[in-house]
């Protein structure tokens, strides 16, 4: 699904680009002291991702990076008129707070995040959300974002405020699946959910008490809320849901990662609902 950016990604102009003395004529080290903001994305696939879908404004490669994927790398980037800068692995390292980049930072334009009735006007029928009640890990969400691309989830609901949005290491540990997922940012996850219910949407919740998952009725138009890592879902929201689900566990520890529980559950939607996909 196509999401819009805005192209406002600003540059520190007051610092020349220059090569170095007998630099490569096809790989030129420039200076790249510009400041850069958290409108970038690094790792091998989120950069595929992103350049594919017209992200780009700027690719950092490392000056020690070849191979075939490298070369792949620098063709996309021409087809999309992105320019190349060869840095020093140490930048790139800074560039990402020492974050695995595997030698490539992409400085893109600023996420656009969907409004609700936005992402349901552009939902199919009967689709499937998550609503992510203030996620923290921007580790989680990343995954989270991934499991939901590969079972075909229709969106993903997070709050303006106290939560994770999508940062670069969101990004980088989708692994690009957010060019994929569309995600909408909300003011209020209650009136959301209010709004969501008036178009007939049922809305499942998790907690330790409820229905087992493996007997979710998973059809139809549905938002299942993921909580809060360590709070769980929040006291108020817990009035809204229809149901609460819950995942059997035997083991000492009687909790599961967000991301984790979110997959198990988004998988038996997967399941029930695979033929409407």
């Amino acid at each position: 699904m196509k999401k819009n950016f805005k192209n406002d990604h600003r540059r520190n102009d007051k610092h020349n680009d220059k090569r170095r003395p007998n630099a490569r004529e096809d790989k030129p080290t420039v200076r790249t002291d510009e400041e850069i903001d958290e409108n970038f994305v690094f790792g091998h696939h989120a950069v595929v991702e992103a350049l594919k879908q017209g992200r780009g404004n700027k690719l950092f490669v490392s000056e020690d990076a070849r191979g075939d994927k490298i070369d792949e790398l620098k063709e996309v980037a021409r087809e999309q008129s992105v320019p190349i800068k060869w840095v020093p692995k140490q930048k790139l390292d800074q560039m990402s707070n020492q974050g695995v980049h595997q030698g490539l930072i992409l400085a893109i334009t600023p996420y656009e995040y969907l409004s609700l009735p936005e992402l349901m006007e552009q939902s199919k029928e009967n689709p499937f959300y998550l609503i992510l009640d203030n996620l923290e890990d921007p580790h989680n969400f990343g995954s989270i974002l991934r499991t939901a691309d590969a079972s075909g989830v229709d969106g993903i609901i997070i709050p303006k405020h106290r939560a994770v949005g999508i940062t670069p290491v969101v990004v980088k540990t989708s692994t690009g699946a957010v060019e994929h997922v569309p995600v909408a940012r909300v003011t209020n996850i209650h009136q959301a959910i209010k709004e969501l219910k008036e178009k007939g949407f049922w809305i499942f919740g998790t907690d330790m008490k409820g229905t087992p998952y493996s007997k979710w009725n998973a059809q139809g138009s549905i938002a299942l809320i993921i909580g809060n890592e360590g709070r769980g879902m929040s006291e108020g929201l817990k009035k809204d849901v229809d149901e609460m689900l819950t995942i059997p566990m035997v083991g000492h520890v009687q909790s599961l990662n967000a991301s984790v529980a979110a997959g198990l559950l988004m998988y038996e939607a997967f399941r029930q609902r695979g033929d409407s996909l």
